[in-house]
């Protein structure tokens, strides 16, 4: 992670001088309470000043986002984290030392001071110090930490341009910053070390194994006294296609149910996408998959498919993540989206 982070500020020190213009007019909007759509590795967020309780209902009402639903807390560098939580449990110092930064959120007891209209009333806050150079810049000249869930509106599939960002709310997000395409492409795995053992509550790129190679046990999935937590609510990141998650052979049956009765599913396959079909395959490679995601559900949720058949993938933990997303999307897709998207 060295190395990593050493390239990362070189990164940032470039854009620093290079966009300086671009990141002081976002810091100036953040400073005035207004919305920005930042770039991550992992998707865009719309971000706000996270101490600033006004700044934060703003995402609240962009989004269409319940208020109980809590936010997660973007910092420059793990020194920030005793500025927004009041206990520090050694596993937080080297979680952050080895995977800081990067796709990987820490839940920690708030500290005071911390807005309920960030940890959605609880007792707990998320925070993450993100790997990507103008998120980093933005944060270093801010000089604060930003609360920003992903920049789509409550419910639907994260953005990973900020293409997406401007198709999905167009004026009302006036400052867009692009990063380009986010590396990661799906949200953090986030770890609560508020309780008694640590537990992943959403798993991503960093894994259930990388995780306990640095700190020893961790649980899987939350529990009844578990914080609430972005992005875990049963549908999630959804197409407004109605969507089936299906085993290869499974997947080309509906297909050709579907044909027959004259309708054109649109297919998401692995590999290689099935002759004779409409619809896409992405890389048999899980981050190579989970990048390319996102993007691919939002075009074919445009294509105009009666019906998405999305191949679900290997059950085998590298794909835990993407089984993840797909599960919640298929909850979510279609008309009957929940109530309830890094």
């Amino acid at each position: 992670m060295i190395a990593t982070a050493n390239a990362l500020d070189a990164a940032v020190a470039a854009l620093l001088r290079t966009r300086a213009e671009e990141i002081q007019a976002a810091v100036s909007a953040l400073r005035r309470g207004e919305l920005v759509g930042l770039p991550t590795e992992t998707v865009y967020g719309l971000a706000a000043d996270a101490a600033n309780p006004g700044a934060v209902a703003r995402i609240f009402a962009l989004k269409g986002r319940p208020s109980n639903h809590p936010l997660i807390v973007h910092i420059a560098d793990a020194e920030e984290m005793p500025r927004w939580c009041r206990a520090m449990p050694s596993q937080a110092r080297i979680l952050a030392e080895a995977f800081w930064p990067g796709p990987l959120t820490l839940i920690l007891p708030r500290a005071p001071g911390v807005p309920d209209a960030v940890t959605g009333g609880q007792d707990t806050v998320g925070l993450r110090c993100p790997a990507h150079p103008l998120a980093l810049a933005v944060l270093q000249a801010f000089e604060g930490g930003l609360a920003a869930p992903s920049a789509n509106r409550f419910g639907r599939i994260s953005p990973t341009s900020a293409a997406h960002v401007r198709e999905e709310f167009g004026a009302r997000l006036p400052v867009v910053l692009d990063g380009g395409e986010c590396a990661v492409g799906i949200e953090s795995t986030i770890v609560d070390l508020s309780g008694a053992a640590p537990r992943i509550l959403r798993p991503g790129q960093v894994t259930r194994a990388a995780i306990e190679a640095v700190i020893g046990q961790v649980s899987m999935g939350s529990v009844a006294d578990s914080p609430r937590a972005s992005g875990t609510l049963e549908a999630h990141y959804a197409p407004r296609t109605p969507m089936l998650l299906l085993p290869r052979a499974a997947l080309l049956r509906e297909a050709s149910d579907q044909a027959t009765l004259g309708k054109r599913a649109g297919l998401l396959a692995i590999g290689e996408l099935p002759p004779g079909h409409a619809g896409h395959a992405l890389p048999g490679e899980p981050a190579a998959y989970a990048h390319a995601l996102y993007a691919t559900l939002r075009t074919l949720d445009a294509e105009g498919h009666p019906l998405l058949l999305v191949e679900r993938p290997p059950d085998d933990a590298d794909w835990t993540a993407v089984q993840d997303r797909l599960r919640r999307a298929a909850a979510g897709a279609g008309d009957a989206v929940a109530s309830d998207a890094p």
